[in-house]
């Protein structure tokens, strides 16, 4: 288990800056890795060869992994092309994304993937083949559409994962119905509901459980949070707190007044901050049980497309000051949280921070400590790429721990 862990901490990303244009953040290094091609009229043919041993030895080879688990992504929304950017950047990965539903076809789910208004062009040769499958540098990943998950072709396929990135089916019987069409494990990309294991790598994920056949990787500001309050709580002892996350505009929201069944968010996202709610602060007690009942917030949403930010007020139990809490976090982000906390002493502001691969970084000059005991934290998170990059590592998790 220590092994898989310390495989995803530090993923293995070749530094020669592509996978997005030309946007660049924080401590972000991606690679777009060849891939061979086997020509074929029968797509299934070429799917089947290059997730087969000679193809994954020979002909198609992304890294020296021998036994790749069968991927395939619901939903080729934010996430989603997120998630496949993440992958494809990523050497010797577990993985093999073989398939995508998405209800758009495959012009679509195509063009997308190449054109990003927020990551830029794809640094990849992407084009569409026929009609149910897109090219990914010579890499066919075959494109399904259906908006039951009953119907979809997991079992011919062979899935052995699937990705569940469209919010939709996110309890036990709607991410189920994924095992009932023959795949073996779901990972939820959302809070999960009932009793769905909730996991945050770099803070409970060393606790995964391989005979769990669906699983959540939380929300992109439960990712954000934990981290850098398991730090607080290790350090210092936090007794209660708030959060509020001011939250770029998602595609929940609408971009002209329409209906909703949250009436603030029924409102023009472009125009508007919002408050709304968000289940953030009180999950980080499904991966760090010793802070249930501490911890409650709320979110603003904010008329920008991407980047979050996270403001946290806590009482801790230790008597402290600005310059300690930050000292432990570069501890932290320097050791045990390698690849997952990054502190920053710039004086930057959102935009500095799309595409970065961490999951929060502490902005130093803005920790403040009132009456030795009130600590105040903010920390900035790619609320989609660098949440991808947990998926792909929790998936790494899933595929290290196979059972």
């Amino acid at each position: 288990m220590a092994s898989a862990i310390l495989s995803v901490a530090k993923p293995s990303l070749q530094a020669n800056g592509k996978g997005f244009a030309e946007f660049s953040g924080l401590r972000t290094s991606l690679a777009c890795l060849p891939f061979g091609r086997k020509t074929s009229d029968d797509l299934f043919s070429v799917i089947a060869f290059q997730t087969s041993a000679l193809g994954s030895n020979g002909v198609y080879k992304k890294g020296v992994t021998e036994a790749k688990l069968k991927v395939a992504i619901n939903g080729f929304g934010r996430i989603g092309r997120n998630f496949l950017r993440c992958w494809h950047g990523r050497k010797d990965s577990p993985l093999d994304v073989i398939a995508i539903n998405d209800t758009g076809g495959v012009k679509q789910a195509s063009h997308l993937l190449k054109y990003d208004s927020t990551l830029g062009i794809f640094d990849a040769d992407v084009k569409p083949v026929g009609d149910n499958g897109i090219s990914v540098d010579g890499k066919i990943v075959k494109v399904v559409s259906s908006r039951n998950p009953l119907d979809l072709p997991w079992k011919d396929l062979e899935i052995d994962l699937v990705i569940e990135g469209t919010g939709v089916f996110v309890d036990r019987d709607g991410a189920g119905k994924h095992l009932l069409a023959g795949a073996k494990k779901v990972l939820i990309t959302a809070p999960g509901k009932g009793d769905i294991p909730t996991y945050v790598v770099g803070v409970n994920a060393d606790a995964y459980n391989p005979d769990e056949t669906i699983i959540s990787n939380a929300s992109c500001t439960t990712n954000c949070l934990a981290p850098f309050v398991k730090v607080l709580d290790q350090k210092f002892g936090i007794i209660k707190g708030t959060m509020t996350t001011t939250h770029s505009y998602t595609g929940d929201q609408r971009l002209l007044d329409a209906s909703h069944r949250d009436l603030r968010r029924a409102r023009a996202a472009a125009l508007n901050i919002v408050p709304t709610s968000t289940g953030a602060a009180k999950a980080v007690a499904l991966v760090l049980p010793s802070l249930k009942g501490k911890l409650n917030g709320i979110a603003l949403r904010v008329p920008t497309p991407n980047v979050s930010v996270v403001d946290l007020v806590v009482q801790v139990t230790k008597k402290t000051f600005a310059e300690e809490v930050n000292a432990a976090f570069r501890d932290s982000a320097e050791k045990e949280l390698a690849g997952i906390l990054s502190v920053c002493d710039e004086p930057l502001v959102s935009v500095d921070f799309r595409c970065t691969d961490v999951s929060s970084t502490v902005d130093s000059s803005l920790t403040m400590v009132m009456g030795d005991d009130m600590v105040k934290v903010i920390a900035w998170y790619d609320n989609e790429w660098g949440y991808s990059q947990r998926v792909v590592d929790l998936a790494d998790i899933v595929a290290n721990n196979w059972k």
